[in-house]
């Protein structure tokens, strides 16, 4: 990572404060400690050169046109969590891209982010950025309190995000793999360790694959892959059904204007899950993996697996599937299974997680978005909302911190 890149991850990771960054607005009325970013810096990240927000516990609005740059901010702290990020993008894409004819800073290099992160247990100090010395240019640099951490999944530990974006309006209506992720953040909100559960099987089913695909393959590696795969993958199952009952729960009765919904985990190894103890679970799916390998290698995927399964949701009034509803219904139920977790994980956790809401107004009426923000507010979320005006945000003026955003300029309203 170039020496900027490298001055932003540990300047701001290792201390608690910036002489370079000033508070902002002024502070809000004392609150109990709650789940917060309170200092962001950003280096060549998408548009921004260089950026740096200090705010205070309360929800913070960002308001200003179509591409002026709020989804940027958003996406740079969902980096603060396990994962590719709300965009799901390839980390060298997110480098600052400068116009052939728009004078500015010299070439941009590897981006950063650096963020002061308040939680129950007091501050937290994390870097992260895309190391351009890795050779695939894909690798992630990670310090926590200054120290650099083995894995993303350290990040669940101290930071629960969820987010609501634009594309997250089709989620009922594409593949499975977005609502497994969908799911798997919420699992993370009450179980950290969920985190590097996933990437171990992950990398155990990426492991496997490549031996079967270049074969002949050592059938010991491949015991041994296959084991770490059913401990693993069991594991995830098991947490996936654990927290989708504890919602299910929660979803079931309509809160206020947002409707009930239910929620089922569907798949093979969730099934087994339902007839037999963890350890004969991963028996039968270590075993099933083995019969599957001819077909693995000859299809190039791996055909059973909780990579499988998927979650299914209803809405609880007219027991409509998801899918069927309206875009105003589908979008009121992700918004109430939303809800549901920062309850949820208020009560257990003793913080709501973080949401980042982009455009979050889009087919929610004055109703909706007025009891989603009492919501917020009632359970002490720091919710990063974006949209294109202020007065879409109207009941949040004497709660939350509002930003306008405009060519790569952050400035209070």
């Amino acid at each position: 990572m170039r020496d900027e890149a490298s001055i932003a991850l540990q300047m701001l990771a290792e201390r608690g404060a910036d002489p370079h960054i000033e508070p902002m607005t002024s502070p809000a009325p004392a609150v109990p400690v709650r789940l917060a970013v309170t200092r962001l810096a950003l280096t060549d990240f998408r548009g921004y050169a260089s950026a740096r927000l200090a705010v205070d516990e309360r929800s913070v609005v960002l308001t200003g046109a179509n591409g002026a740059g709020k989804t940027n901010l958003l996406e740079a702290i969902s980096f603060l969590a396990p994962g590719r990020g709300l965009r799901r993008a390839k980390l060298a894409e997110i480098d600052r891209r400068v116009p052939p004819a728009r004078p500015g800073p010299a070439a941009p290099g590897a981006w950063a982010v650096a963020a002061t992160v308040a939680t129950p247990k007091g501050p937290v100090q994390i870097g992260t950025g895309r190391d351009a010395e890795s050779d695939s240019g894909e690798r992630r640099l990670l310090r926590v309190d200054g120290a650099v951490a083995r894995s993303q999944a350290a990040l669940a530990e101290h930071v629960s995000l969820v987010w609501l974006t634009p594309q997250m309006d089709r989620l009922f209506l594409e593949g499975s793999a977005p609502r497994r992720r969908f799911l798997d953040r919420l699992v993370y909100g009450f179980d950290p360790a969920h985190a590097a559960r996933v990437g171990g099987y992950e990398q155990a089913m990426r492991e496997r694959a490549r031996l079967l695909r270049d074969g002949p393959a050592d059938p010991a590696w491949l015991d041994a892959l296959e084991q770490r795969m059913a401990e693993h993958g069991v594991a995830v199952a098991a947490a996936r059904r654990e927290v989708t009952a504890r919602l299910d729960a929660v979803c079931r009765e309509p809160h206020g204007p947002f409707p009930g919904a239910v929620l089922a985990l569907t798949g093979e190894v969730e099934r087994s899950l339902e007839q037999l103890p963890a350890l004969a679970a991963e028996g039968e799916l270590k075993r099933r993996l083995a019969a599957a390998r001819r077909l693995d290698g000859e299809s190039g995927t791996t055909l059973v697996g909780p990579h499988r399964g998927d979650l299914a949701v209803r809405h609880a009034g007219t027991g409509m599937a998801a899918a069927e509803c309206s875009t105003g219904e589908q979008k009121a139920l992700l918004v109430a299974v939303l809800l549901a977790q920062a309850r949820l994980q208020a009560e257990q956790r003793g913080a709501a997680p973080v949401m980042l809401l982009d455009e979050v107004t889009a087919h929610l009426d004055a109703g909706r978005r007025a009891a989603l923000f009492a919501e917020l507010v009632r359970l002490g979320v720091q919710a990063w909302l974006t949209g294109t005006e202020p007065a879409l945000f109207a009941g949040l003026e004497r709660h939350g911190q509002f930003f306008g955003v405009a060519d790569g300029t952050i400035a209070p309203r």
